[in-house]
């Protein structure tokens, strides 16, 4: 993983890459839909479960069923092939936001893509050989292409689990646990739609006054974990610089993807001069 994650060689590429896909995939409903907005968390894992196991399930099949079950081991490749093209676009969708900033998932995300293909042609000329009547040859061509598959899987996780794509970037951060009011800015610093970044309990947080109230939500955007108190306003919601999210002033709501997981908010009040805030207590059901 280092020499992956240290090859430069790749970096003109990828950057190539991310330009034009970001210029594709400007936020909007298509946006969403890649990202996972519309299901609470990204699209692109779950979709690579259906490739995976439609794959080597057909391996499988190979390795214990022979010839007997060829038809089974063709449909199962012939499934993961169909599944292939839209994983492969929900990855290059969640790939490009991280590439901009991020060297070493800019360099994963490509071998990644390039062992992903590779399963793929391997897969595709594995599923031609069996329709030609070469049952040997296609099992031959898919337990290569299980390898290659191996390699892509465990460098998404590698993309995933150690460099964080599509985790909440808020989730071991939520601010303050306890029911306590704390300091967060003095109210005079406070201009009419002008967010600033605080610390508060070492959790940083986005203030901005609105007429006649003060909100404050996590200012860490949990997409990619860029600061928010640099974003947009518009109304009661704040659009992240970086990639386009946008979220809810009052409750942290989420209001369009890419991200897929919702601000922590903060309860607010002014006291004596100065703007105390504290997490925001869940809404008892009923």
């Amino acid at each position: 993983m280092d020499r992956v994650e240290g090859a430069t060689a790749l970096d003109a590429l990828a950057r190539t890459l991310g330009r034009k896909l970001r210029g594709l995939l400007a936020p909007g409903v298509l946006r969403e839909a890649l990202s996972g907005s519309w299901l609470g968390h990204p699209l692109h894992p779950l979709l690579t479960d259906v490739v995976i196991g439609s794959w080597m399930s057909a391996n499988v099949l190979d390795l214990l069923g022979g010839r007997e079950h060829a038809q089974a081991s063709e449909k199962l490749i012939g499934v993961g092939i169909v599944a292939a093209l839209p994983t492969a676009v929900t990855g290059a969708s969640d790939w490009a936001d991280a590439e901009a900033s991020d060297d070493a998932t800019r360099r994963t995300g490509i071998v990644h893509a390039v062992a992903n293909s590779t399963a793929l042609a391997l897969y595709g000329a594995s599923l031609l050989a069996r329709r030609g009547g070469r049952w040997a040859g296609g099992a031959r061509l898919s337990a290569v292409g299980a390898l290659a598959m191996g390699v892509g899987a465990y460098l998404g996780g590698h993309i995933s689990y150690a460099r964080g794509v599509g985790v909440d970037r808020t989730l071991y951060d939520p601010g303050p646990d306890d029911d306590e009011w704390h300091a967060a800015i003095d109210a005079s610093l406070l201009a009419e739609g002008q967010p600033e970044r605080v610390i508060v309990e070492e959790t940083p947080v986005m203030v901005v006054r609105r007429g006649a109230e003060v909100f404050a939500i996590h200012d860490r955007c949990a997409h990619r974990g860029c600061s928010l108190s640099v974003g947009r306003l518009e109304g009661e919601e704040i659009e992240c610089a970086c990639h386009g999210s946008r979220y809810s002033l009052r409750d942290g709501a989420l209001r369009r993807g890419p991200a897929t997981a919702p601000q922590p908010a903060f309860e607010v009040r002014e006291r004596g001069g100065t703007v105390e805030l504290r997490r925001r207590r869940p809404v008892p059901a009923g």
